[in-house]
């Protein structure tokens, strides 16, 4: 199996890879507090390990992942008030994009993907590509940004909460969907024995600054995480890697 990773291979490899014309996989995360079952990096593995699948695929070079994120929120991440928890100005999260997706098109790279893992990420990812497409200007660079569970059927939704008890992908910090997805791709990093069985955080539809501690339960996990398996892992890992892949396929012509 070809290698994917652009860590590594060295630089006459890459240099023949992008003859053919790869898509870039930039995964991006977050280090975030994700309960006290699961690491810090889960944002990075579940991205990384997603953006790996799919590039395997679809024959792309998968990126360093940006290993940082926007503010982690209370209602959806946590917040900072927990140990770990690094975050980064919405500008800076943007001017970083901007500069990777510039740097990659200095090298005749003409198809970026940034394969978001951090909820609280998306809009500043936007941005930093908006930015660079309206610099660079060259009608041949294609960009894709997109969050993997976004990709979640609903039949395999229906898998992972037989009992219909799924409440929002927001909710979901720490919870079955990333528990699951950590448990099938990087199981010696689960705490199982500390997987938290707490009830759902039920915070006002607003926010406050400073923000309130007391919106988030004090286990970092938004909703009980007990139902988690390395299967419903599995189910959701195949399922939407293989629409992310023709959704790729469709948008940059890969094959």
């Amino acid at each position: 199996m070809q290698n994917v990773l652009l860590s590594e291979m060295t630089w006459p490899q890459l240099k023949e890879r992008l003859t053919r014309h790869p898509v870039i996989f930039i995964p991006c995360g977050a280090t975030e507090q994700h309960g006290p079952h699961l690491p810090l990096g889960v944002d990075v593995y579940l991205s990384t390990a997603m953006a790996t699948k799919v590039a395997t695929e679809i024959g792309g070079i998968v990126a360093p992942a940006l290993a940082y994120g926007y503010k982690s929120m209370p209602r959806s991440g946590g917040g900072s008030f927990f140990p770990g928890t690094i975050n980064l100005d919405g500008s800076t999260l943007s001017h970083m994009v901007r500069d990777i997706i510039r740097e990659w098109s200095r090298h005749g790279v003409q198809k970026l993907c940034f394969f978001d893992g951090h909820f609280e990420n998306q809009w500043f990812i936007t941005e930093g590509i908006d930015l660079a497409v309206r610099e660079i200007r060259n009608p041949a660079l294609k960009v894709m940004r997109f969050e993997y569970w976004d990709f979640f059927t609903t039949q395999t939704l229906q898998q992972v909460f037989p009992s219909g008890d799924f409440s929002s992908i927001a909710l979901e910090h720490a919870a079955v969907i990333e528990t699951s997805l950590m448990l099938h791709f990087h199981p010696d990093l689960v705490r199982k024995e500390l997987i938290p069985d707490n009830p759902s955080a039920n915070p006002p539809p607003y926010d406050v600054f400073p923000a309130d501690p007391k919106f988030t339960p004090k286990s970092g996990a938004l909703i009980t995480a007990a139902g988690a398996s390395p299967l419903k892992g599995k189910i959701m890992a195949d399922q939407a890697a293989a629409d992310i892949a023709t959704a790729m396929r469709k948008t940059f012509d890969a094959s």
